[in-house]
């Protein structure tokens, strides 16, 4: 028996891991010789120190780490620290970052590196290293078919061994007596603790039917897993109280028939979880547009890639859209109000200036879109783009996440800029604040979109800034544009503030001294039926009064509801 501890380094507390558990759930199925597992999750912002205490507690004889572009960077130090501390453990590495570098990271003191989907051969590997350490002939460890990539170890502790890589059979062929199709499930009573109120993770097929030059999933094959087993997992994680459950299926709806079965599902629940998923939003069909329609408020968020508009852009990356038809769809949802909508771009693509960025930001800027995400090409291992990257004149960063710096289309000059706008873009609209500010902006001043996120990215940088600093910043860039009115947009800036912002003062600069404010506040209480704390009303320099009900948040959008009166 060997004492394992998987190891996941999340990007944030909030976040959790899927893998790790997968994988746990794989040694129970397939190890022919029993184990003991335990799970260690972790953060990026913690000490190497303090992970290396959790993981050294176990006194593990291995040590599995599910690697990503979030957590490369901080892993060489890590695996250098285990190492000084667990000498005779043996390190095993997979995810996306090991499978696509494995020389890299056996350099860096990793053991064996998996590749593919781990569950069967990381299980295989523990029970290989069992018989051979009873057998005192590590040697004998030999790959499991003929696509393992077989190289010479590094670490003295494996130099016996020769192999790095073991491949996986598909995960739906049984070791015991499940249903042939049933995958792992990973949701154990164990997880369910360690989960907590961080958002869960759930996959309900894996791989991708589309071939995205940028992407690691690219020309994979779907594999779908059962409906009921799916929709028995949407149950387990809904009764478990998660609030948020992301599906990680690569494009959710890519096979209608069965996209509109779980989304039925879903609507039809008793449940206040929240599902979120990945779509293409050309790939609707009027069946399921009209189904989501009438989902619950905030039932259900869907996240729409539509990468670019530039056609030679999307045609380098190997990628199909129909513009028109994923807009109509897109809007027929904003319509209904019950379905947040993320869009993303990708700024780097190759054959994309930034001239052909911006007419496509601000064309998708139009939709109206609850979030409007501004990303940067990543150059990931084991994608075709990196491959391509040097022929295509793109240069990147050597450190995850290999974000590109330049290329033949796009300066470093024209990167600040998309980073300036980004920045702004992802303080203020994004987190919803300050929209009515903006909207009313757009509506007087002569700014299109991307120019306006440029003009606040540039003047008021927000790398941490306090928040009713940065509303007087906004205040300031946006008051200063022709055509806008200075108490019409102070005005704005108040209700957004009491829509955005739950038991915080108002900034000095928008609070206007006027004693009506006492009235406003006897009508708030009066309407809302309980006492009304002195941040949640106003008196608007137009003369109207204005209060929040701080209690009665938007589903969707997440806003709190601002009522007007009129004070005499």
């Amino acid at each position: 028996m060997k004492r394992v501890v998987l190891l996941a380094i999340n990007a944030k507390f909030t976040h959790s891991s899927l893998s790790v558990w997968a994988l746990a759930g794989g040694v129970s199925r397939y190890a022919s010789i029993p184990h003991d597992v335990s799970i260690v999750e972790a953060t990026i912002q913690q000490a190497d120190s303090d992970i290396a205490d959790q993981v050294t507690a176990f006194r593990p004889d291995v040590v599995g780490i599910s690697t990503y572009i979030w957590n490369a960077g901080k892993l060489p130090g890590l695996l250098k620290l285990l190492r000084e501390r667990l000498p005779e453990a043996v390190f095993v590495l997979g995810g996306p970052e090991a499978s696509h570098n494995a020389e890299y990271w056996l350099e860096r003191g990793a053991d064996y590196v998996l590749k593919g989907e781990g569950e069967r051969s990381f299980a295989e590997l523990l029970d290989e290293l069992e018989l051979c350490e009873a057998e005192d002939a590590r040697n004998l460890i030999t790959p499991t078919d003929a696509n393992t990539e077989v190289r010479p170890l590094s670490t003295p502790k494996a130099a016996s061994a020769d192999i790095h890589s073991l491949s996986t059979a598909d995960i739906s062929t049984p070791a015991d007596s499940r249903s042939p199709d049933d995958p792992i499930d990973p949701y154990t009573d164990e997880y369910f603790a360690a989960l907590g109120g961080r958002m869960a993770y759930l996959e309900t097929s894996r791989g991708c039917p589309y071939k995205c030059a940028f992407c690691l999933s690219a020309g994979s094959g779907v594999r779908f897993f059962p409906l009921e087993f799916a929709k028995r997992q949407i149950d387990k994680l809904s009764q478990a109280g998660a609030k948020t459950i992301k599906l990680v299926d690569r494009t959710f709806n890519c096979d209608a028939a069965r996209a509109y079965e779980l989304f039925e599902y879903v609507i039809g629940m008793n449940t206040g979880s929240r599902f979120h998923f990945e779509v293409a939003a050309d790939l609707f069909d009027e069946r399921t547009l009209s189904l989501l329609g009438a989902a619950p408020p905030g039932r259900i968020q869907l996240e729409a890639g539509v990468q670019s508009y530039f056609e030679p852009a999307l045609k380098a990356a190997s990628r199909q859209t129909d513009h028109e038809k994923a807009e109509r769809s897109i809007r027929a949802l904003l319509k209904e109000g019950s379905i947040h909508i993320h869009v993303d771009l990708i700024a780097g693509l190759p054959y994309e200036t930034l001239a052909d960025f911006v007419e496509g930001f601000d064309r998708a800027y139009s939709l109206g879109a609850h979030t409007l995400q501004l990303g940067f090409l990543k150059l990931l291992h084991g994608s075709e783009l990196r491959k391509q990257a040097e022929s295509l004149g793109i240069n990147y960063s050597e450190m995850p996440p290999y974000e590109i710096l330049s290329s033949y289309w796009l300066s470093t000059d024209d990167i600040l800029i998309l980073k300036q706008a980004e920045n702004a873009l992802q303080h203020t609209y994004n987190k919803s604040r300050f929209l009515s500010s903006l909207e009313y902006t757009f509506s007087v001043s002569a700014a299109q979109p991307f120019e306006l996120f440029h003009i606040i990215g540039e003047a008021a940088p927000n790398h941490g800034t306090d928040l009713s600093k940065y509303a007087e910043q906004i205040y300031g860039v946006l008051a200063r544009l022709k055509g806008v009115d200075e108490s019409v947009l102070c005005d704005r800036m108040v209700r957004d503030w009491l829509s955005m912002v739950k038991g915080k003062n108002m900034p000095g600069f928008l609070r206007n001294p006027d004693k009506r404010r006492a009235i406003v506040a006897e009508a708030a209480e009066e309407q809302l039926g309980r006492k009304v704390r002195r941040d949640e009303s106003a008196i608007l320099l137009s003369g109207e009064g204005v209060f929040v009900d701080s209690e009665t948040r938007d589903p969707v959008t997440g806003l709190y509801k601002v009522h007007t009166i009129k004070v005499g």
